[in-house]
């Protein structure tokens, strides 16, 4: 369906022409001469784009910004022909996602056009991805790390797709949480999550496992039995530790997921599925594929949607939050209270490097709870940590600013940098948001919502850079 454009302008001969820019776009647009036009057109219909012209001969455009509803209304663009910095500012804070000085052609028109609408597509996938993040937890997924924050916006984009995802990382990190976050987010959610660890089940058993097998066809094969691939029909087939997978099993999992049948043990009957391939390991899948112990056909057709998860020693203070969540559903499993953790457990958490990860972490924490009828945990209760894994370093956490890094526990400001390397926060905060607003084109407002800010907060400190860097030389 193309999207719909209402263009606000008193000048007939203008709004014509900007018209005339979007007729080999496809998009459909009106034509509103006067604000209160505006308005009755808005009450009736929803556009995606507003072309707002600030100066009509009834209201100005800022009014019409003023009076639309904030959480339901359309992208607007303001058209201005005496545009300065602090009108900019007023329309970025009235709600404008962007603003373009008269005259303009048709090519900067299109392009403002475009960008306006690809803005509103993100912002419809940032409320979709905020719906399911909540208090740290995306799904079954803990942590707020810029790691994470990472693996959960490939989620989010990868979900409803049909594309094979393929999860690697340590040990215990939570593939399969990722996998079942994967499902969860997907249009496949209310069908089967199926799956399979090819590390755990014997060789000669993991292709009647997958497939399944008819009666008789191989000793104690007493009955038919459906396997993972037919009960995951409709939704997703997670194989866990893929790369432990024997290579002749390898090219019948290849035969598989190109066409999407399947042969029982035992059967000549093929059998046909709708599934969604989701796959893992914990080791480098292209060393495997270099070493010969896994198909570089294979490797290409599951490799599409790399997701890395990151180990818990890089993931700073999710180690708190994941910790706090275990122990109080571990506490309630035991019978038991937990009330939360003193700081020197905290620090105590974040000094080790949890090898076995998440698992360990779990492992250890069951160990504290067992051992130690209290709701309020100290340092004093963990089990020995191996010290050859405890951190000499303080984590550096991306999502946490100096300031909160420095306010740590944990943090040793004497490991951080020399005195002489500091320099003035301000310009860090430039030099990164000008590196954002440059990977976006110099679209202010797309990299203003990939920082999670307003883009009059740019711009007001665009504002404020000029005034110290003036001061400054």
């Amino acid at each position: 369906m193309p999207n719909k454009i209402l263009i606000v302008e008193d000048t007939e001969s203008l709004a014509l022409l900007y018209q005339s820019y979007l007729i080999p776009t496809g998009m459909h647009s009106d034509i509103a001469f006067t604000g209160q036009e505006a308005l009755n057109y808005l009450e009736k219909n929803k556009p995606d784009l507003i072309m707002l012209d600030v100066m009509l001969p009834d209201m100005s455009g800022m009014d019409i910004l003023a009076q639309l509803s904030v959480n339901d209304r359309p992208k607007v663009v303001v058209l201005t022909a005496h545009a300065s910095k602090e009108m900019a500012v007023d329309a970025i804070h009235y709600g404008a996602a962007d603003f373009i000085e008269k005259p303009v052609d048709a090519e900067r028109f299109r392009i403002t056009v475009n960008n306006a609408l690809k803005l509103n597509s993100l912002s419809k996938t940032v409320e979709k991805y905020q719906s399911r993040y909540e208090n740290g937890r995306f799904c079954e997924l803990i942590g707020t790390s810029a790691p994470m924050q990472t693996v959960y916006q490939i989620i989010s984009n990868s979900a409803k797709s049909k594309a094979t995802v393929f999860i690697t990382g340590e040990s215990g990190t939570g593939k399969e949480l990722c996998a079942r976050a994967i499902h969860q987010c997907s249009d496949r959610s209310k069908h089967p999550f199926i799956a399979i660890n090819c590390a755990a089940i014997p060789k000669d058993l993991i292709e009647s496992e997958i497939f399944g097998h008819v009666k008789g066809a191989f000793t104690g094969a007493t009955n038919n039995r459906e396997g993972a691939a037919g009960m995951a029909d409709g939704g997703t087939l997670f194989l866990d530790e893929l790369c432990e997978m024997d290579l002749n099993l390898q090219s019948k999992l290849l035969r598989f997921i190109q066409t999407g049948c399947f042969q029982k043990v035992g059967s000549e009957q093929l059998q046909q599925v709708n599934v969604r391939f989701v796959c893992a390991t914990n080791r480098d899948p292209w060393q495997e594929v270099q070493a010969g112990r896994f198909r570089e056909d294979l490797y290409y057709r599951l490799y599409v949607i790399p997701v890395q998860l990151p180990p818990l020693r890089q993931r700073g203070r999710d180690v708190i939050q994941i910790a706090e969540a275990l122990f109080a559903r571990i506490a309630k499993e035991e019978g038991q209270a937990f009330d939360g953790l003193s700081d020197d457990a905290k620090q105590h958490l974040m000094s080790y490097s949890w090898p076995g990860n998440v698992r360990q972490l779990e492992n250890m924490i069951r160990n504290t709870v067992v051992l130690n009828n209290t709701a309020w945990i100290e340092k004093q209760m963990f089990p020995p940590f191996p010290q050859s894994h405890v951190s000499q370093e303080p984590f550096m956490d991306e999502s946490m600013s100096v300031s909160e890094q420095l306010s740590t526990p944990s943090f040793e400001t004497n490991n951080l940098l020399r005195s002489s390397d500091i320099e003035p926060l301000w310009l860090v905060e430039k030099r990164y948001i000008e590196k954002a607003i440059a990977a976006c084109n110099d679209n202010v407002p797309k990299a203003a919502a990939l920082l999670d800010i307003s883009p009059s907060t740019i711009y007001r400190k665009m504002k404020t850079w000029e005034q110290m860097s003036a001061q400054l030389y």
